[in-house]
């Protein structure tokens, strides 16, 4: 549950890219509960339109495709058109499977790429000129991946260290009028992404077994996390990746708990 007091985001105006399910859409109800007017994107226009119902006011919910820049730079427009320059924009349109690289064509490693890195790129690119400068956040979701090579996932882990790498450089060049941060969520319960990668209670239990936290995370967690860096109080922050994930990226808890029961 947020700490945030009322009205924190008042005024402010928030585009989410991914925004109609999961961390994405806990991340827009969260700035709207703050005050924000918001805009919700996705492909599926039906989607969009149940996401902003979900999250009430005079919510936006449109369609576009991240990987096609004319549609999503559309999408950001109608937004200003309607609410006004924009201070809040979030990347979160992702995709991801299980697969190992022998077995997985170069389409469907393009399909990730594109999704993930390009869309983040289309996406911040294409709001720049309609941002409420200065003083607006941007913030690129990206994984833990990005850092941690993993069986299975070679094309979210080159995907995800571009997205790293594309918020540090709009931090550089974007700097000082707009803040360009990245959120790398650990596990996080309730969303596509675990379901396919720990589709059983085994794999759930073994993962959260490795993380320092002992958990999964909340989707609720996220969205505060993007509350703060798009809140005041983060105003000397950009170009940072904010770890949200129980200590995951720290290391392999599992091995602490073999020395303890060695020791």
């Amino acid at each position: 549950m947020t700490t945030f007091r009322d009205g924190l985001l008042a005024g402010k105006v928030a585009f989410v890219a991914g925004g109609t399910s999961g961390i994405n859409l806990g991340i827009a109800k969260r700035l709207a509960e703050l005050g924000a007017k918001v805009a919700v994107c996705g492909r599926d226009a039906e989607k969009a339109a149940r996401a902003a119902g979900e999250i009430g006011g005079d919510a936006l919910g449109l369609s576009a495709d991240v990987r096609d820049y004319g549609a999503i730079r559309a999408a950001l427009e109608q937004t200003a058109g309607d609410f006004g320059l924009l201070d809040i924009v979030i990347a979160g349109a992702a995709g991801n499977f299980l697969a190992p690289a022998l077995g997985m064509s170069a389409n469907a490693f393009k399909t990730v790429v594109d999704i993930d890195l390009l869309g983040t790129f289309n996406t911040l690119r294409a709001c720049h000129d309609l941002l409420n400068k200065p003083g607006a956040s941007l913030i690129a979701i990206t994984a833990g991946q990005a850092d941690q090579a993993m069986a299975l996932q070679i094309h979210a882990c080159a995907a995800k260290a571009g997205v790293n790498q594309v918020v540090r450089t709009l931090a550089i060049e974007w700097g000082p009028d707009v803040r360009v941060n990245g959120i790398s969520p650990g596990p996080i319960a309730g969303t596509e992404g675990m379901e396919r990668l720990s589709p059983n209670p085994g794999m759930k239990e073994a993962s959260e077994s490795r993380i320092p936290m002992k958990r999964w995370g909340e989707i609720g967690e996220i969205a505060d996390a993007a509350a703060f860096l798009c809140s005041p109080a983060a105003s000397y922050i950009t170009g940072a990746i904010l770890d949200v994930d129980g200590g995951s990226s720290v290391g392999d808890a599992g091995r602490m708990d073999l020395a303890r029961g060695l020791g």
